[in-house]
């Protein structure tokens, strides 16, 4: 059964180039178009699509406005991606606090776009790994005050350490790999600690950790390191 997507983006020629892409995938199926960010809203409450691509700069209604209306919608099933050309800190951390489930630059290859709707059908979450080096030094630098110990206090001492690697980006394989486990125990590490923390997805637990000064800024990418993972045609996102 295909995945049914919905497309908002006010460039009428990048609908159409998107819309294309994917309809080069036999799991993936483009149900609307929207031009602006209020159409989109009622396209989604209408069609309930699993997965809605929506542009941060649109008319009427942005992007930002657009995906809180949708999730925050009583019995919403629809998960939200964000694209946008402008890769500024304050539109991801407000985007990730709404519950996107990622957020890409419109310039990444298609076969990125493809793979983020997937994993975020599934219930995972996607966003550049420089933007979350960012967003962990914003956040760790101080930026944010650091909140109340108590809710980390609840975790026990092994899930501490699978938030810390989570928040680092690391995928599941790499931490059962690190700590000796196996990749169903960090998923039920993971599920236990979004539970007792009383967060939504990995995309939370991210900015929990660098809000309480769990982790410390990562280091910056290596010179090249994004132009040659392009040309190499491998992704550049992973899922958190």
């Amino acid at each position: 059964m295909s995945l049914r997507i919905l497309l908002a983006d006010d460039h009428a020629m990048f609908r159409s180039g998107l819309k294309a892409v994917l309809s080069t995938q036999d799991d993936l199926c483009c149900v609307a178009e929207a031009a602006d960010g209020r159409a989109a809203v009622e396209e989604t409450i209408r069609l309930a699509p699993d997965v809605a691509i929506l542009d941060i700069r649109m008319p009427r209604l942005d992007g930002l406005r657009a995906a809180e209306r949708i999730l925050g919608r009583p019995g919403n099933t629809t998960k939200v991606i964000v694209l946008t050309t402008y890769d500024d800190d304050s539109y991801v951390y407000s985007a990730l606090r709404m519950g996107v489930s990622g957020f890409l630059l419109k310039s990444v290859p298609p076969e990125e776009t493809i793979a983020a709707i997937r994993i975020a059908h599934r219930g995972d979450a996607i966003i550049d790994p420089s933007v979350t080096r960012r967003l962990i030094s914003r956040f760790a630098s101080g930026i944010a005050p650091p909140a109340s110990s108590t809710e980390v206090e609840r975790l026990t001492a092994r899930e501490r350490e699978v938030l810390i690697l989570v928040a680092q980006a690391h995928s599941n394989t790499e931490i059962a790999r690190a700590l000796g486990i196996g990749d169903e125990t960090v998923k039920t590490h993971v599920s236990r600690i979004l539970a007792k923390l009383g967060l939504r997805d990995r995309t939370q637990a991210v900015i929990y950790a660098a809000a309480h000064q769990l982790v410390a800024p990562l280091p910056p990418l290596p010179p090249g390191s994004e132009r040659a993972g392009r040309h190499r045609g491998g992704a550049r996102h992973r899922a958190l």
